[in-house]
């Protein structure tokens, strides 16, 4: 396809209504075992999850992230924020990530995989990266979740930077976190949703 579509800019996106996101009442924090087992049941009756995963951010040079520290995944309906540290929700996370009939959708998904691999031990299954879905369908740049929101929705998708850059490997997620991090995958399954793959 020789057109190159317009991929919209901050300023246009500014003007847009917000995307409705969800609230605390639609996302679910998984810190146990036992509650990742709860999540897996609930989960595995989707055919595609959003998918992202937060890294407590490095400021040093050469500092290597030991993350990730949260796995975000989510249904058009809810999210699910787990939190790595317990070696129970840990090895389900993992195992979630390892399912290949049930496809993961994100954005900028590279960084995500390999940290995966080396934190959790397993290649993730069904990662669908949605930039090249809009690549194919002719847009020109990276997309991204806003570009995203904006292009299918005529939604401006809100992010935090304070929450982007906060420290995601705390044992207490802030009500802030866990909202940015359950809509990071709750906007990726609705734009899989809209791309009608």
């Amino acid at each position: 396809m020789s057109t190159q579509l317009p991929t919209p800019d901050k300023d246009a996106i500014a003007l847009l209504p917000p995307f409705e996101r969800l609230g605390l009442d639609r996302i679910t924090l998984v810190t146990t075992g036992q509650q990742a087992q709860s999540a897996w049941d609930a989960l595995m009756q989707a055919p595609a999850w959003g998918f992202d995963t937060e890294s407590k951010p490095t400021f040093k040079v050469g500092e290597q992230s030991d993350g990730p520290h949260i796995l975000q995944l989510s249904t058009p309906e809810r999210a699910w924020v787990f939190q790595l540290h317990d070696p129970e929700c840990s090895a389900v996370a993992a195992q979630l990530l390892a399912c290949s009939g049930i496809v993961k959708a994100g954005f900028g998904l590279g960084d995500d995989r390999k940290r995966i691999v080396h934190k959790l031990g397993i290649d993730p299954q069904g990662i669908l990266e949605l930039n090249t879905i809009f690549r194919e369908r002719g847009y020109r740049k990276d997309m991204g979740v806003k570009g995203a929101v904006a292009v299918l929705f005529n939604q401006r998708f809100i992010k935090s930077k304070k929450a982007a850059t906060s420290n995601w490997a705390n044992a207490q997620l802030s009500e802030a976190q866990l909202v940015y991090a359950a809509n990071d995958a709750y906007a990726a399954i609705r734009v899989w949703q809209a791309l009608g793959i």
